[in-house]
């Protein structure tokens, strides 16, 4: 189990466009999200045991913020020739047994998650109403093996803040977790293992 930090993309960047597919093949874009209060992307996969770990906590909060009028979404930018596990089909089956109500997209040329600097599963992206990033940073301190709660602190403080208008608390933690599998040859410039 590798682990692997978020690249931590400037705060302020624009939301990168996207138009993909959800589990049942409907095609979802970034303006689908226009008028919402803000709008959260998160990178993640059905293998990783990062994600197994907060998976539940990732339907709740998904849940709590879309009633509260924020845009969610999950992205899979795996390579599913060599990880079948994250194929569309087993997607579809995650998304009903983890309960999840938000859209879980599928990055098959993965340049969306490219266009998101994302480099490890979980890995969170929160935009205000303007699109502009605020928060990018860990779900909390809770990691496999390391018996700290699953509680979503950071992440839903920064959600607070945005709906609220007020400052996002600092510091912003790094995410960290198992490496966006890239397909040979196609691994981003900021990725360790391409320079």
């Amino acid at each position: 189990m590798v682990q692997t930090a978020s690249t931590m993309m400037s705060l302020g960047a624009k939301a990168p466009d996207f138009s993909l597919p959800d589990t049942s093949g409907n095609m979802v874009s970034l303006s689908d999200f226009d008028g919402a209060k803000a709008f959260l992307v998160m990178f993640i996969c059905n293998h990783c045991p990062f994600v197994k770990h907060v998976r539940d906590q990732l339907a709740d909060l998904g849940a709590a913020y879309q009633e509260k009028g924020v845009g969610v979404a999950a992205i899979m930018s795996n390579d599913v020739a060599n990880f079948p596990d994250d194929s569309p089909e087993k997607m579809a089956e995650e998304v009903r047994l983890a309960g999840y109500t938000f859209p879980y997209l599928y990055d098959e040329t993965q340049s969306v998650g490219k266009a998101y600097r994302a480099a490890c599963t979980p890995d969170f992206f929160l935009f205000d109403g303007d699109k502009r990033l605020v928060y990018r940073g860990q779900l909390d301190d809770a990691r496999p093996g390391n018996d700290k709660p699953v509680t979503g602190a950071d992440l839903r403080a920064a959600l607070d803040a945005v709906l609220a208008g007020k400052p996002i608390p600092e510091p912003q933690k790094p995410s960290i977790g198992c490496n966006i599998k890239w397909k040979v040859g196609n691994e981003p410039d900021y990725f360790p293992a391409a320079k």
